[in-house]
């Protein structure tokens, strides 16, 4: 006869219903908590990213049908990377503050058709130079850092005026955030928020990304102003000074490879904390389930929760819309 253990501590009693599981919960994810990140083009007809599946590159239309389809799923906020063409890339990047350029005539384009739809866009120079790189290229190679900031308060003001609800500096110049804080408000945008990339990682899961934009630099790389993936108190260097220089809100980037960081950003701020699933990661999901190596809906909801169970408020991800449907057909496996 098995004898019966003397503990007064058994944790199985509060797993033993879904409803008393429910009760212990400390997570949970909801369509709230996601931002679908879209890919824009000039031209017509939407473009299959082969390193993506399920991602493509909209024109207008496509990005209409995605955020309005998005929306009615709960997904209520929508962040946009367009795809330059070559002609428009130049040394100083001018095309990312025309006012008529494709990502402000998106803005209000979708202001109009989903006025409740929240805006995100991003701030950085790589989609529009043609030296790929976030900021302006010295003859040297070297990224300069202020001449940078100047243009891309310019690009932040051009967002805002044609509608943008949040911007999201992407491109880690140091003193930009406080920057672009001073661009909005001067241009009369003091409702805008500020979203910095706080800890953006020079990160080898953004090959599929730079894929769909055609975006990775001619020349070197952006480890001289992207975060070495080695370092983690840097991060929180890096958010005491976004914090001061007054971001609304900061974001670790990528999530899954960096969930100590984001638990450390989370548990040093009291700003909302943002994390995206980068297009690596998710591009490492879909290849494997592809496969059938592994359950689709289960694997991604699941990264999605660990992302919210290190402390992130809102992610960034390619499963947004996805994850929405799987969480009204039943919430998570």
């Amino acid at each position: 006869m098995t004898p019966r253990l003397n503990l007064p501590q058994r944790p199985r009693r509060n797993r033993k219903h879904p409803a008393i599981r429910g009760f212990a919960q400390e997570t949970w994810l909801a369509p709230q908590h996601l931002i679908h990140p879209l890919f824009l083009h000039e031209g017509s007809g939407d473009i299959p990213i082969a390193s993506m599946p399920g991602c493509a590159r909209l024109d207008l239309d496509g990005l209409l049908r995605e955020a309005e389809g998005g929306l009615a799923e709960g997904v209520g906020a929508v962040v946009l990377f367009p795809a330059t063409p070559e002609h428009l890339k130049t040394e100083l990047a001018e095309e990312a503050y025309n006012p008529e350029g494709l990502v402000q005539r998106a803005i209000r384009a979708l202001k109009s058709r989903l006025p409740e739809l929240v805006i995100v866009t991003d701030v950085a120079l790589d989609p529009y130079s043609s030296a790929g790189h976030d900021g302006l290229v010295a003859p040297d190679g070297r990224i300069l850092n202020d001449e940078t900031v100047a243009i891309l308060c310019q690009q932040a003001v051009s967002q805002a005026d044609a509608g943008a609800d949040i911007i999201a500096p992407s491109d880690m110049m140091d003193g930009r955030v406080a920057a672009i804080r001073a661009a909005l408000d001067d241009a009369g945008h003091t409702e805008v928020s500020v979203l910095s990339y706080t800890a953006k990682y020079a990160s080898a899961f953004y090959g599929p990304f730079r894929d769909a934009l055609d975006s990775a630099p001619k020349a070197g790389d952006k480890k001289t102003y992207q975060m070495d993936p080695a370092n983690g108190r840097e991060a929180l260097r890096e958010l005491e000074l976004d914090a001061l220089e007054g971001a609304d809100m900061v974001m670790v980037k990528p999530a899954g490879p960096y969930l100590d960081v984001i638990r450390r950003v989370r548990e040093a701020t009291t700003l909302p904390v943002a994390a995206y699933q980068v297009s690596g990661e998710y591009a490492m999901l879909k290849a494997a389930c592809e496969r059938g190596w592994l359950d689709e809906r289960k694997v991604a909801l699941e990264s999605l929760l660990a992302i919210r169970r290190a402390g992130a408020d809102m992610i960034l991800t390619y499963y947004a819309r996805q994850a929405a449907r799987w969480l009204a057909e039943g919430g998570l496996p």
